[in-house]
């Protein structure tokens, strides 16, 4: 399934990283942001109920199983986004995929992961753009063969074939992103799009 956010704040984060004004600390700082708001948005996990000790005494409250949730990053311009969700959810765990994309084909490649044990857990995969979609396919075909729970993805641009492409493979996984943009260039880059986040964000 492939959701787009309609949030005023949402849009208005976008369009600040598209700004080649902005430092890298900004633009790790609203990729850090957008990730919370678009989690908000997307993620929908069970609450279970504990008994807590309060100033009245012990009481029963609800609350997300975080030890279930993990936080894959996409490296390596998903990493601020991955960043916002840890600090959301302290208690779930941290994945990485390394994706690089081969300039002349524009085929993605596995150069590294680590990840934990991720069966029967909600992953939340972060990437900020979904350009072919290639990287974010690649991704989902490693993470789904370890059988978790739910998959949810969030990004910040991508355009419209790339993420149908990816549905067409994932259609269980909750596609959930910020803006779709027009389309991409010859070079395989979305217009407008962010630039190199990458890069940005790094000052690489």
């Amino acid at each position: 399934m492939i959701s787009q956010s309609n949030n005023p704040l949402i849009k208005d984060l976008v369009n600040r990283l598209r700004d080649i004004r902005i430092t890298p600390k900004e633009f790790r700082h609203n990729l850090k942001l957008l990730a919370q708001l678009l989690c908000m948005e997307a993620c929908s996990f069970p609450l279970t109920k504990q008994i807590i000790p309060t100033w009245i005494g012990q009481k029963e409250f609800s609350f997300i199983e975080q030890e279930n949730i993990v936080v894959v990053a996409i490296l390596r311009a998903a990493l601020p986004m991955q960043e916002g969700l840890l600090e959301l959810f302290p208690y779930a765990r941290g994945g990485f995929l390394a994706m690089k994309r081969d300039e002349s084909t524009f085929e993605a490649k596995l150069y590294y992961t680590r990840l934990p044990d991720i069966e029967g857990k909600n992953l939340i995969v972060v990437d900020p753009m979904v350009a072919t979609g290639g990287s974010l396919k690649s991704a989902l075909d490693i993470l789904a063969a370890k059988k978790p729970a739910s998959i949810t993805t969030l990004h910040v641009v991508g355009v419209k074939d790339g993420l149908e492409y990816v549905n067409a493979s994932h259609p269980n996984a909750h596609i959930h992103i910020a803006q779709i943009d027009a389309y991409l260039n010859e070079q395989k880059y979305i217009i407008p799009g962010l630039g190199d986040a990458g890069d940005r964000a790094f000052h690489t």
